[in-house]
């Protein structure tokens, strides 16, 4: 079983899919891992790392996946790169699939058999496989690296000679994974923090995490949760009456962090111009949904804005990518754990077993056609089953995924 780690063709992605770590274990599986050279540069690993940990580094892509039964990435690869994979290699990675079918049918006519990691079942099975989670943990925790980088001022309250310094206000809209790791973050650095979001089982884990729940808490809101833990597209009645609370809170924010995806769907609309409008100047406004079409009026992807009001709306891409040898090391192991179910521990080689559960949720191809029940062309009397599972970021996310859940 040849293994090939590829660099990533985007070169505003750092991460990579493979570390020295998981190097060894997929050595110990009974597999010959290439790497190409270059491919951990961006985070913190050089190629003699991976050498040492038992991989051959190839000079290019094509050598590095020439006859490769298993290709890593961290994001889709791009058209041009399938021409370098063998007919029947399998390819994991982060896919982004919705409102990418022309790449989905590149993937099939290439005859690749593709795996999206966004896509694994919430299950307790395949908790060490989740890269959504393990992604948007990091970027949570990142938005208030940034957010306080970008405000003028210190975070914790200060009692010095001088005098008092207030502590700072933080508002955190979207509690899943991204969400409840800005709201410890924020904590861990002194704020006051508050928190909203449409799913009620949240407000016991805000509240844990030493933080307020601010929320209509009505009928709609009792309801509003898949069964795969994601929120629910909320009602146009609900969404006005919890924008108006929320309007009257967010005035009082000195940073405000966004977290909110639905999966398969633009990132929702949470704050308005005119909340924008009525934040103090030198506020900050980070949106990690801004790959999805932005949770943030005004957002710009890849920029950070500045408002006539003086407030700053950071929309930074790739969010987890900025904590590159961490996400890295997580992602990689995300990988490992997944593609060890895969294996056949005897005769060391890839056994897919297609009637799994987890193979079913995340495999996109498979011998030359589109064979998940969410991706198929409509032509095919396929209809889209709108979020089975799974969120195309971000992250970033997201990035997908890459960024927030």
């Amino acid at each position: 079983m040849r293994i090939a780690v590829l660099s990533e063709r985007d070169s505003a992605e750092p991460r990579v899919a493979a570390v020295p770590e998981t190097v060894k274990k997929f050595k110990a599986l009974g597999a010959d891992v290439v790497v190409q050279s270059g491919a951990g540069t961006k985070a913190g690993i050089p190629d003699g790392e991976f050498e040492a940990a038992g991989a051959t580094v190839a000079g290019s892509a094509e050598e590095a996946a020439r006859e490769a039964d298993l290709v890593l990435k961290v994001r889709r690869p791009a058209a041009e790169e399938l021409s370098i994979f063998k007919r029947g290699a399998t390819v994991v990675a982060i896919m982004d699939p919705y409102g990418n079918e022309q790449a989905l049918k590149g993937l099939a006519d290439a005859g690749i058999d593709a795996f999206a990691m966004e896509l694994m079942p919430r299950i307790t099975r395949a908790q060490v496989m989740d890269v959504l989670s393990s992604q948007a943990n990091l970027a949570g925790y990142r938005a208030v690296v940034d957010g306080a980088a970008e405000y003028g001022r210190a975070m914790p309250m200060m009692m010095t000679a001088a005098g008092t310094v207030p502590a700072a206000r933080v508002f955190v809209m979207g509690v899943g994974v991204a969400g409840l790791q800005a709201i410890a973050t924020a904590r861990r650095l002194g704020a006051v923090v508050t928190a909203t979001d449409v799913r009620p089982a949240t407000k016991e884990q805000v509240e844990s995490l030493g933080a307020k729940f601010v929320a209509v808490e009505d009928e709609e809101f009792k309801q509003a949760e898949t069964s795969g833990g994601y929120a629910k597209e909320m009602s146009a009645e609900y969404q006005k009456k919890q924008a108006e609370l929320v309007k009257g809170h967010i005035a009082k924010q000195d940073i405000v962090i966004t977290t909110a995806l639905i999966p398969g769907r633009p990132a929702p609309k949470l704050v308005s111009e005119e909340m924008v409008a009525s934040m103090k100047p030198g506020s900050v406004l980070v949106d990690l949904a801004v790959e999805r079409g932005g949770n943030v009026a005004g957002a710009k992807p890849g920029e950070i804005v500045t408002t006539p009001n003086g407030a700053k709306i950071v929309g930074h891409l790739n969010v987890a990518g900025r904590l590159a040898a961490t996400a890295s090391s997580l992602y990689a192991r995300n990988l490992y754990a997944f593609i060890e179910t895969l294996v056949d521990k005897e005769s060391k080689a890839l056994a897919i077993k297609w009637d799994d559960e987890l193979v079913k949720a995340t495999n996109l191809t498979r011998d030359g056609s589109v064979v998940h029940a969410s991706f198929q062309p409509k032509t095919e009397g396929a209809a889209s089953e709108a979020g089975a599972v799974g969120l195309a970021k971000a992250e970033p996310g997201k990035s997908p995924a890459t960024g927030a859940a």
